[in-house]
């Protein structure tokens, strides 16, 4: 049942939501709470979508009701505002969600599918319950628990087939030491802005969807599909026949297919060998391990068969012509070496050439050669360098080819549009007047504002010389000597008061210097201003 005053709004969802592919079949209209109360006493209502704020009572008042008669209805609110009354209240009559308007059609999809699937939990749970089987609610929990303290420990040691007969005994499952399982792992790489990076538990539920429904096959069943790591999931199949690894490439290809346009990301996909139960725990440790050591492209398919014969010859690095890629840098050109550096690393990966090792000497051999040249430059590479950001992109290079060239672009840019920057002296010399005159009271060594620019502060003592004709230290005594004359003149503070608050704690210092540049000492300066009024 939707329930809104607003016409427009109850018509958009009547007409734009696709109810029949969500096994959804009556939905029911009201336009204020009296006339939903009258629905609900008349018609079984399982699902309800209702606005918080209405003239003629609140959605949260029709949610209080539904409790007080003990309908069982999953409600998804919708309201205008982010307000934590109504979020804590709607939390408090155990709403199923809370959705802030605009409505955005395909994530309320979601949503509403999730409701139907809590629904269809609940119908399936009461009849388990009637007919005294409560093992089938827990059977898929018991799996997953099972496959995942299989996935831990196989990740450090091999389980015997003895040890793993006696786990599946005591837990009561239904396998044989003889059964065919194959696992398939999933590396996921969520776009920014998506469900993935933001809406992590609608994300995952979109992922499962889309995975069972094209893995729905007569030939095997999936036993779990669990993440054991961050966008790392495993999928667990048991075959009923001969495994057939075409199919399973076939499937894994068309699931690459969907996730773009379904899941707003890209993934790729890892086929382990297929096993006998006995011997599941190498076959997991084969896929793990592939997974940490090889190198990988998104929306391909992978099969550890081919990564158990590469590894018989292991990959070694052979380093590009990094004098060449220093010389680009030089002659400013990034394009042309952001286009070499691709094709390095595309023409070691299609070689077979390539793993994660290889690509950490790659990554090494590339930060030396931009830091360096920015040391030369007179640049700290270090200060440059920092911010979440490229942190993110650093961590994450390793994962694909795709993240290290995104890790490469990223690091490359940084140093050339820094290098065009500093190269602009005015520009370097105009920031760092800005901050001295704004920050006098400060401590103003020359290694303090060398960090601000990111520049070796001999280079920036250079610097600033050659645009202004004096030094940075006495452009600095320049502006606090000004700013201490103006508050001499402008306000009741003492004489030591205003040299602490010009950045000269010891005072016999500040007097020194102020009259080296005005000729008499500031007591003298501020009685002198003093009479003059």
């Amino acid at each position: 049942m939707i329930v809104d005053d607003d016409y427009f709004v109850v018509t958009a969802l009547e007409r734009k939501i696709n109810w029949r592919s969500l096994n959804i079949e009556q939905v029911y209209t009201a336009h204020n709470v009296a006339q939903a109360r009258e629905i609900l006493q008349q018609h079984p209502v399982h699902i309800l979508i209702s606005d918080i704020e209405m003239p003629q009572g609140s959605g949260l008042e029709l949610l209080a009701w539904i409790r007080e008669m003990n309908y069982n209805v999953q409600a998804i609110l919708l309201t205008n505002y982010a307000d934590f009354n109504y979020a804590q209240k709607a939390i408090e009559l155990q709403s199923f969600e809370y959705f802030l308007k605009p409505i955005e059609f395909d994530k309320l999809m979601l949503i509403i599918q999730k409701a139907v699937q809590r629904v269809k939990e609940q119908q399936s749970a009461q009849r388990a319950i009637q007919e005294g089987q409560y093992w089938q609610r827990n059977h898929s929990k018991m799996l997953e628990h099972f496959w995942r303290k299989l996935i831990s420990d196989s990740s450090s040691s091999l389980i015997k087939p003895a040890v793993l007969a006696e786990s599946i005994r005591e837990q009561n499952l239904d396998y044989r030491l003889d059964d065919k399982v194959q696992p398939l792992l999933f590396h996921l790489f969520p776009h920014n802005g998506s469900m993935g990076s933001q809406e992590k538990g609608l994300f995952d539920f979109a992922l499962q969807n889309v995975f069972y429904e094209l893995f729905q096959q007569p030939s095997f069943s999936v036993d779990t599909m669990l993440e054991y790591k961050d966008d790392h999931w495993m999928a667990m199949l048991k075959w009923k026949g001969a495994p057939e690894q075409d199919l399973l490439r076939e499937l894994c290809a068309s699931f690459l297919q969907k996730a773009r346009p379904y899941l707003k990301c890209e993934a790729c996909c890892t086929i382990a060998l297929p096993s006998q139960m006995e011997g599941v725990s190498l076959c997991i440790r084969q896929l793990l391990t592939m997974d940490s050591e090889m190198v990988q492209a998104r929306n391909e398919i992978y099969d550890v068969q081919d990564y158990l014969e590469l590894a018989r010859e292991p990959a070694e690095y052979a380093a590009p012509d990094l004098a060449h890629w220093e010389e680009l840098l030089n002659r400013n050109q990034p394009e042309v070496l952001l286009a070499e550096t691709s094709r390095y690393l595309r023409g070691r990966l299609s070689h077979r050439m390539l793993n994660v090792s290889v690509l950490s000497l790659f990554r090494l051999d590339l930060v030396q050669l931009v830091y360096s040249f920015l040391k030369m430059k007179g640049i700290q590479a270090h200060k440059l360098y920092t911010g979440k950001t490229h942190e993110q992109l650093l961590a994450q290079s390793l994962n694909s080819i795709e993240d290290m060239e995104a890790f490469v672009q990223d690091l490359v840019t940084t140093a050339m549009e820094y290098r065009d920057f500093t190269e602009r002296a005015t520009s370097v010399v105009e920031e760092i007047k800005q901050h001295i005159l704004s920050h006098y009271g400060d401590e103003l060594s020359r290694n303090d504002l060398a960090e601000i620019v990111y520049l070796n502060p001999d280079y920036l003592a250079r610097l600033f010389k050659k645009e202004t004709g004096i030094s940075l230290g006495s452009y600095v005594i320049q502006v606090r000597i000004a700013a201490a004359k103006q508050l001499l003149e402008t306000t009741s503070l003492s004489v030591y008061a205003v040299a602490n608050k010009v950045g000269y704690g010891n005072y016999s210092y500040f007097s020194k210097l102020f009259k080296q540049a005005v000729g008499c000492s500031p007591n003298e300066y501020k009685k002198e201003q003093q009479g003059s009024f």
